[in-house]
């Protein structure tokens, strides 16, 4: 039995004959319940919010950790980059790589003809495409006048739509024979059965709504507006009337614009948009060559629907045709994205990474650490074993205690003022950074220090004088490596929060736009927070899913400073 049961078996409220007594207690056990419970609730709240906040989170990031490449053969033909056969490095670093994946490209879809038709299918793969055949080729200059098969890297928008975020592709199978009257431009297709009348009565169905809809918005400016909107209720109900029409007429062509969901025909190895439907006939632009005309050859044909509105996604109907043939052909490849950790920061989503921001991080708290570290131990040192105790040393101990809580911005004014303004320091340098970051840790690490030196007991200092040693030989032999892992711990929860620090970054100029991975203290960087702030306020929607990525990044990094300093705690603290 615990020592609580047998308290409350103790004190037992039937066997406390004063009913005041006993009211008393029960009393006291229902508030003691109510506390619990209380608590309990609390902890059940919080935790909530944090698994829905880290699963919102791990959501958002999990598509940015994966990246989609287009698998085909890619001719490296000597004539196109290097016709004079010198094989040097500069001539195959100059060479117009953009050209071979265009080759690449036309060859995997043939027959695409038009302007517009073939800039829609290279927009499929990403500009940094070249330059992956630009460096294979610099690696192994062997491969030209080959065919090799090679994953080329898509787009953003590609790449967001086979994650399922621009639409939802569904197929109908069909009952009819389908006769198409061309294999590109402009063509028609008839069929022997009623295969599109689903889609024509979906589609006058939707109609009607609209047409209720716009009555019923005629009534009421009719009711409230008065005469003045005398126009506008006319123009409402006349069209109106107008869907109202197309809905009552069984045989109305409908005509399909980019606010309806798109309507495809795959037919002969084929995909032909549809612009006007009727029951048995649709009539729009064939987007992929169709093989023949031949009704006998067209097999098994579909019927394909975008469910999202063309003009409610950023892939136009003709890139999904061409990336939807990529994919039942198996063309397309998904990998972990190992380039969103060895690249840096790009105008192109896809091509972004986090590697400068995370070198800018380790250069910045480098130099953040080998600032305070010292120079708060020795302050703590001297504050807690050797200052004297009077008015100037509380001074300065209630001038610590504030600087510890004054809010991170002010620190950046300050490194604007002295470190860029005054002494002329390189901006957006992990120096000035490091430097402002240590004034911003210094207080916190000053007070862990000291609580870790009077956590240590005073049988220690005065065993180490009792046996001959000098205070200073007492502080530094004895103390000082038993207050070591209190230290420690204070350090690194300080560097947490260095590391998550953004606003004082922000006023040294670290949030400039930074392409190249830093090299030394005194070169243009960026830091991982900074890297979210700039990414999270593009307009670009992968950049959303790279932003959460990225703060995933962070988290973990977090995590594994507290991680070390609770683990640092438990394994060399000491009891006394």
């Amino acid at each position: 039995m615990s020592e609580r049961a047998a308290t409350a078996k103790a004190l037992d409220v039937p066997r406390v004959k004063d009913p005041k007594k006993a009211a008393l207690l029960r009393a006291r056990y229902r508030a003691e319940a109510r506390y619990r419970s209380y608590g309990v609730i609390s902890l059940a709240i919080s935790t909530a919010f944090l698994i829905a906040l880290m699963s919102n989170i791990m959501m958002t990031a999990w598509p940015a950790f994966w990246s989609h490449y287009l698998v085909i053969d890619v001719p490296l033909k000597a004539e196109s980059i290097d016709p004079e056969n010198t094989r040097t490095q500069d001539v195959l670093r100059s060479a117009d790589y953009m050209a071979v994946v265009r080759t690449a490209l036309d060859e995997a879809i043939p027959g695409i003809e038009g302007r517009v038709a073939r800039k829609q299918l290279r927009e499929v793969l990403s500009s940094g495409a070249a330059d992956d055949v630009r460096s294979l080729v610099l690696a192994d200059p062997g491969l030209i006048g080959k065919t090799v098969k090679l994953p080329l890297l898509l787009s953003d928008d590609a790449d967001l739509f086979m994650k399922g975020v621009g639409t939802r592709v569904e197929r109908t199978a069909t009952r009819g024979i389908a006769n198409p009257s061309a294999t590109a431009g402009e063509a028609t297709i008839l069929t022997s059965g009623d295969d599109f009348a689903p889609l024509l009565t979906e589609i006058k169905k939707k109609a009607a709504e609209r047409a209720a809809a716009l009555r019923q918005q005629a009534d009421r400016f009719e009711v409230h507006s008065g005469q003045g909107a005398h126009d506008s209720v006319a123009q409402l109900r006349a069209e109106a009337d107008e869907l109202q029409k197309r809905y009552d007429s069984p045989d109305f062509e409908e005509v399909l614009d980019s606010s309806v969901p798109s309507v495809l025909i795959e037919i002969n190895d084929g995909l032909v948009k549809a612009a006007r439907i009727t029951g048995r006939a649709v009539t729009g632009d064939v987007l992929i060559p169709l093989k023949s005309t031949d009704p006998a050859q067209a097999g098994a044909w579909r019927i394909v629907t975008y469910t999202t509105p063309e003009s409610s996604r950023a892939v136009g109907d003709r890139k999904v045709a061409f990336l939807d043939r990529f994919a039942n052909a198996g063309m397309i490849e998904k990998t972990f994205n190992w380039r969103f950790f060895s690249s840096g920061d790009s105008r192109e989503p896809e091509l972004a990474g986090i590697r400068g921001a995370i070198v800018g991080s380790v250069l910045t708290l480098f130099v953040t650490l080998g600032l305070c570290l010292p120079i708060g131990v020795m302050a703590a040192i001297y504050l807690e074993e050797f200052a004297p105790k009077n008015r100037f040393t509380d001074f300065i101990e209630i001038n610590i205690n504030n600087l510890a809580a004054v809010p991170s911005i002010v620190f950046g004014l300050l490194g604007l003022a002295v470190f860029l303004n005054f002494f002329g320091l390189p901006r957006s340098a992990p120096l000035v950074g490091g430097l402002v970051l240590a004034l911003l840790v210094l207080p916190t690490i000053i007070i862990s220090a000291r609580a870790a030196l009077r956590a240590v007991p005073p049988s220690i200092r005065e065993g180490a004088l009792g046996i001959g040693a000098s205070k200073q030989q007492a502080i530094f032999h004895h103390v000082l490596p038993l207050a070591t892992p209190g230290i420690m711990t204070g350090s690194i929860i300080g560097m947490a929060h260095a590391l998550g620090e953004t606003a004082p970054l922000l006023m040294i100029g670290m949030v400039a736009f930074i392409v190249d991975v830093p090299k030394s203290l005194t070169e243009a960087a960026t830091v991982l927070p900074v890297q979210i702030y700039l990414w999270s306020d593009l307009p670009e929607v992968a950049f959303k899913y790279k932003t959460a990525a990225a703060i995933v990044v962070l988290l973990v990094l977090l995590f594994l400073m507290n991680g070390a300093a609770i683990w640092l705690r438990r394994r060399f603290e000491r009891r006394w």
